[in-house]
């Protein structure tokens, strides 16, 4: 069985949050950052970790 993340991130102090789920924390931060995928995310500059 492999360990998962609940992992928050935010756009900037005070601003939007996200809450996701992950097995590879890493992996998952720099598609984030990256903005890997068009989504939430991307659309709204959510990429600091909390």
């Amino acid at each position: 069985m492999s360990n998962f993340f609940v992992y928050m991130m935010a756009s900037k102090r005070n601003g939007t949050l996200y809450v996701g789920l992950t097995d590879d924390i890493v992996r998952r931060t720099a598609e984030h950052k990256n903005k890997i995928y068009q989504g939430f995310t991307s659309k709204y500059n959510v990429n600091t970790l909390v």
